[in-house]
């Protein structure tokens, strides 16, 4: 492997948190990508609270938040989460990495833990 190629891929590693962050992503609905308004509020009131899949590290958010797309969307994810990813301190070769890793992991069936 060329010397650029090797650092480009070394540039566009995840972590092993950021991976299971990706494929926990795997699990939420579109929805989860909204602030919950007051239906959602109300129904919380009377059903009870339910978990909130939002994490509090802004750059694991930022990167459950552009998985969440791409595992409904595939390539067409949206600007402002490209945005806010990169602005999170990925990079370009980080989103090629993530898009084309979910794309290809799309067709495989969902894994769910009973544990």
């Amino acid at each position: 492997m060329p010397k650029a190629d090797a650092a480009k891929a070394e540039e566009a590693s995840f972590s092993p948190l950021e991976w299971q962050v990706v494929q926990l992503a795997r699990q939420d609905s579109l929805a989860t990508l909204r602030e919950p308004g007051r239906w959602t509020r109300l129904q919380r009131l009377i059903f009870g609270q339910k978990p909130d899949p939002r994490l509090a590290d802004k750059r694991l958010e930022a990167l459950r938040q552009i998985a969440v797309e791409a595992w409904h969307r595939s390539y067409d994810v949206h600007s402002r989460r490209i945005s806010a990813f990169r602005s999170a301190g990925f990079t370009e070769a980080h989103l090629e990495r993530l898009l084309a890793t979910i794309a290809a992991m799309r067709g495989s069936p969902k894994v769910r833990s009973f544990a």
